[in-house]
């Protein structure tokens, strides 16, 4: 008999259902690491981005969309850089340019107003408030909406 009177666990046997629920955590956790972890794998979000991205330049330029440099009078160019530009442009520089948050596009601009310029403070961004927009946008989609910006 027990020395005192509380009543004891100690010759309970764990439930087998929990049992299984270790042992399943267990495998999951093992097969997961191996999996997920560079080191072990190799995998990685960044090499799967690389490989999209690649592919994507290689089936822009086989469909006959190739990555000019110069956008400037392709009028179906400029009318895909006016939308661009209302959907990421728009809401700091106003639908016409002439500036609100952002600054004027229609004036001379501090950074320049050449299409490398250009290029540079959309791709990079510039302090004061302008962000980067290489990682939302393609080469290909900024040099689209510079040959818009020249149309204002």
């Amino acid at each position: 008999m027990n020395e005192h009177d509380n009543p004891s666990e100690s010759n309970n046997n764990i439930p087998k259902g929990m049992i299984a629920f270790f042992a399943f955590v267990i495998v999951f956790l093992f097969s997961y690491i191996a999996l997920y972890t560079p080191a072990i794998s190799g995998w990685s979000f960044y090499t799967i981005f690389e490989e999209k991205m690649a592919e994507a330049e290689a089936q822009a330029s086989v469909e006959g969309t190739e990555l000019k440099d110069s956008y400037s009078g392709d009028e179906a160019a400029i009318a895909e850089g006016a939308k661009i530009y209302a959907s990421s442009c728009a809401v700091c520089h106003k639908a016409d340019g002439t500036g609100g948050i952002g600054s004027d596009l229609t004036a001379e601009s501090k950074y320049g107003s050449t299409q490398e310029d250009l290029y540079e403070s959309i791709a990079n961004g510039r302090e004061g408030g302008m962000p980067p927009f290489k990682q939302q946008l393609s080469r290909m989609k900024i040099r689209k909406v510079i040959a818009f910006l020249e149309t204002l």
